[in-house]
């Protein structure tokens, strides 16, 4: 798709509301509702999926959520690489965000990037095509996920985990 970030082309949307806001997201730093929240803001360079995979994987091996930490390394490399291509379109290659959040239900993660024009999320089931099948990966491992504009500077594209057990803090 021309002149569009984050795209993927000759897929169908998903069922699960692509656009449709995140209840409870935890924007803000005043207060939260979430009993853990880790936030990484990374430059928009190739090692940042690798540094945001092992951050997720240290800071739910300190929260407990241990049962989270293979699936959640792998949605966090997916939507990370996509906020990094749709950051690599903009100009001065703006960073992106890893926010990182979790009750006592539930692990939300959001990458935050600034290409809040241009976009379409949807995953693509095509195992023949060459690109776009991570949101696929996203669909499949997660509950649920989406994308929406906290401001009008940005964009956070999110997906859920629940826990399989009751968490500790």
């Amino acid at each position: 798709m021309s002149g569009s970030t984050g795209a993927v082309s000759g897929c169908q949307p998903s069922a699960r509301g692509v656009d449709q806001p995140e209840p409870r997201s935890g924007a803000g730093t005043a207060s939260t509702p979430w009993q853990h929240v880790s936030g990484l803001e990374l430059g928009s360079l190739p090692t940042a999926v690798g540094c945001a995979r092992a951050h997720t994987r240290l800071v739910l091996a300190e929260w407990r959520l241990t049962d989270l930490i293979d699936d959640a390394a792998v949605l966090v490399s997916e939507l990370v690489t996509n906020g990094l291509k749709a950051s690599w379109r903009l100009e001065g290659n703006p960073p992106i965000t890893l926010r990182l959040l979790a009750d006592d239900r539930r692990l939300l993660i959001e990458v935050w990037d600034q290409a809040v024009t241009g976009y379409d999320l949807i995953p693509c089931h095509d195992p023949s095509a060459e690109h776009g099948r991570g949101l696929a990966v996203v669909n499949a491992l997660s509950k649920q996920w989406g994308v929406r504009r906290p401001s009008h500077s940005f964009k956070a594209v999110w997906c859920e985990l629940e826990l399989t057990g009751p968490a500790q803090g």
